[in-house]
């Protein structure tokens, strides 16, 4: 693995600096089949479940016989809501389910690298300083400064949480995806193109647990760390 390297790019188009692109996060191998699962998890927990259909014990009626045992020369019936009437229940319908599957935290993280690496060996991956520059929302210089990317037909732009003019100036245009840097997933790494992050973003995603140690480690680090000042 080798660390990548690419330009930060200005509103204006023009360079800036350069970035730099962990190798323990933009250049891992992508292993396709725990992506494919990481995304299939993500999918079907959005599916909210709650479709239903009524058995011939829940639809209504169906109490008294429709005609007599024989003598009619019909077929017999006992219920005018069996599922082979006009009216009556459906016979192994969806019921309410949960379509949530397990996935842990490191298969997730190890998704997103995967996908990353792939679109930063596609040079796909970029970095700007800013999208929005002033005080004041605006959508078309957002674009402009986006397109200096190239094709923006399919962009997912990674943002920082506190970057509300780059939020509003977005938010309306349908060929690009904001997402929050701590929002970042597999799925929309892959329907997307080209990946455009912020300086800000990519200083944040870069410094995360998905870089190396999860919360919980850090946290019995300070901890440790406390206790060994206060033994001093």
């Amino acid at each position: 693995m080798s660390e990548l390297t690419v330009d930060i790019l200005t509103a204006e188009g023009k360079t800036s600096g350069k970035a730099d692109l962990p190798a323990e996060l933009f250049d891992v191998q992508t292993n396709i089949p725990l992506i494919h699962q990481v995304v299939v998890a993500q999918q079907a927990a959005a599916r909210q479940g709650t479709h239903a259909t009524k058995t011939r014990g829940d639809v209504r009626g169906g109490g008294i016989k429709p005609w007599r045992q024989k003598g009619t020369g019909r077929a017999r019936h006992g219920s005018r809501r069996s599922p082979i009437w006009s009216g009556g229940g459906v016979a192994h319908g969806p019921q309410p389910r949960d379509y949530s599957q397990r996935t842990n935290k490191k298969m997730i993280a190890a998704a997103i690298r995967g996908a990353l690496s792939d679109r930063a060996r596609d040079g796909q991956v970029f970095v700007i300083d800013s999208i929005v520059t002033g005080e004041t929302p605006s959508t078309k210089a957002a674009l402009a400064a986006i397109a200096h990317v190239g094709d923006v037909s399919r962009l997912l732009v990674v943002l920082d949480r506190e970057d509300d003019l780059a939020w509003l100036s977005l938010r309306n245009v349908p060929t690009v995806h904001a997402l929050a840097v701590d929002q970042l997933n597999a799925y929309d790494i892959l329907v997307n193109d080209s990946v455009l992050f912020t300086k800000a973003a990519l200083d944040v995603f870069t410094a995360g647990p998905t870089k190396g140690k999860s919360v919980k480690a850090v946290a019995t680090e300070s901890e440790a760390a406390e206790a060994e000042e206060t033994t001093k």
